[in-house]
């Protein structure tokens, strides 16, 4: 059923339209004609740098000039290593196998017929996101790769980012003989543009949106496509009793600071109150080395006096807050099921790590803690598609259908069953009903 929208004379519902025959041409091609394109993107994306980093250079002086700060500014930001790291991203994915086909189970049947449930593509893939460019070209080639048309909505923030590079992309696809409307930039930069999106049901077979808790609401709760909710990441460190100082100062530095403006980066550390005396001082003492200011119960506002790390006050606010900043925020408790309490009233379902020498207190963390990724002894910035090992990521799924964590090529296709028979025709056979016979 399609909406009304979708009926509508509008510019981005002929694009949706557009896409739906890309990606029907799209979805018999062989694996060979999807790798070439990709390879011709990869090639494309270094051979035109100059002219992304042109437009780039653009919406980050507009970023600046308003007031943005420089954490989303860092998000918005291409340069020539970053393009080439995009390309290699692109080129790994077409390394990668082709999930369309794939038989995901397969058998028998007593009478004879054969059933086989086998891998498609969604169909259209609606991307909505912020500032972060490089998510076009992921989305882009993830979608390609896993026979999919894509319409991408970026913000407003990156629009000559994004235009560039979609042009190069449609350009490549374009040369190595696909139809260029499997990647589209959805025309304007107005909300009504994302509203006509969110409404394209019929045209349009999913939405997946990537940013900030207010994007994904409005799209949550706005959409009438269905949505793979990727969510925010107020992602947990845990030093239990039992942890190696060392090695939980590591972990806690590079889950906060190795890059604050992800999602996956550390906003929380909660510390067993047997190992605080102990460990605190040299936490508060790396955090300080690293520009991070510490948001600290009173637990660690006293072991933070004499330290010179810069700690305020912690309130609701802090527990539940997604800085993507030099922030983080702190307290000690009594046990890991206190721990885990603290976890489950204030997490987004991303990453929560522990850091334990103990088998059975990392087993119960695990095994108690409710989220997309559970990490033992590693850093929560190995939450991540191209870390997993998929290739480059289209999101973080953090609900529980149709997927959960790094969504890579699989995540990106649906399934059908293929039934094979030899002129099998269904006879009328009973079966007992609550005591009496009933015809199936």
């Amino acid at each position: 059923m399609t909406s009304d929208l979708a009926t509508a004379d509008s510019p981005v519902i002929a694009a949706a339209r557009r896409a739906r025959e890309a990606a029907a041409a799209l979805a018999p091609l062989p694996r060979r004609a999807k790798d070439t394109a990709l390879l011709a993107i990869a090639d494309a994306l270094v051979a035109r740098s100059a002219e992304i980093t042109a437009a780039n250079a653009e919406d980050v002086a507009r970023a600046r000039a308003a007031g943005t700060a420089e954490s989303v500014v860092d998000r918005l930001t291409l340069d020539d290593a970053r393009i080439a790291a995009i390309a290699s991203d692109v080129r790994d994915v077409a390394g990668l196998p082709d999930p369309v086909g794939e038989v995901v189970r397969g058998y028998t049947l007593p009478n004879g017929l054969d059933v086989r449930q086998v891998r498609v593509p969604l169909g259209v893939v609606g991307i909505i996101y912020e500032a972060r460019p490089n998510v076009t070209v992921d989305a882009a080639a993830l979608c390609l790769k896993s026979g999919n048309a894509v319409l991408l909505r970026g913000s407003a923030s990156a629009y000559r980012s994004n235009t560039a590079l979609t042009t190069v992309l449609r350009d490549a696809v374009a040369a190595a003989g696909l139809p260029a409307d499997v990647i589209q930039l959805v025309p304007g930069e107005g909300r009504e543009s994302v509203t006509e999106l969110m409404r394209a049901r019929g045209l349009v077979d999913v939405l997946i949106p990537r940013g900030g808790a207010s994007l994904i609401r409005t799209v949550v709760e706005g959409s009438t496509v269905p949505v793979i909710e990727t969510g925010t990441g107020n992602c947990h460190v845990y030093v239990d009793a039992r942890a190696d100082l060392a090695m939980a100062v590591g972990i806690l530095l590079n889950s906060k600071a190795q890059r604050v403006s992800v999602c996956n980066s550390a906003e929380t550390l909660l510390v067993h109150q047997d190992i605080a005396d102990s460990f605190l001082p040299l936490a508060l003492a790396a955090l300080a080395g690293a520009g991070v200011t510490v948001h600290g119960d009173d637990a660690v506002l006293k072991a933070a006096e004499g330290t010179g790390a810069t700690v305020v006050p912690a309130t609701d606010a802090d527990w539940e807050a997604e800085y993507l900043s030099y922030d983080i925020a702190a307290a000690v408790v009594p046990s890991l099921d206190d721990a885990v309490a603290h976890i489950r009233r204030w997490s987004s379902g991303h990453t929560e790590a522990i850091v334990t020498a103990s088998q059975g207190a990392a087993r119960r963390f695990t095994q108690l803690v409710d989220a997309a990724t559970v990490a033992v002894n590693a850093s929560t910035r190995f939450t991540d598609g191209g870390e997993f090992g998929f290739g480059a990521e289209i999101g973080i799924s953090t609900q529980k259908l149709h997927s959960r964590g790094p969504m890579g090529l699989p995540e990106l296709t649906s399934t059908k069953y293929i039934v094979t028979g030899d002129g099998h025709v269904r006879g009328e056979a009973t079966q007992t009903v609550g005591g009496s016979d009933a015809a199936v």
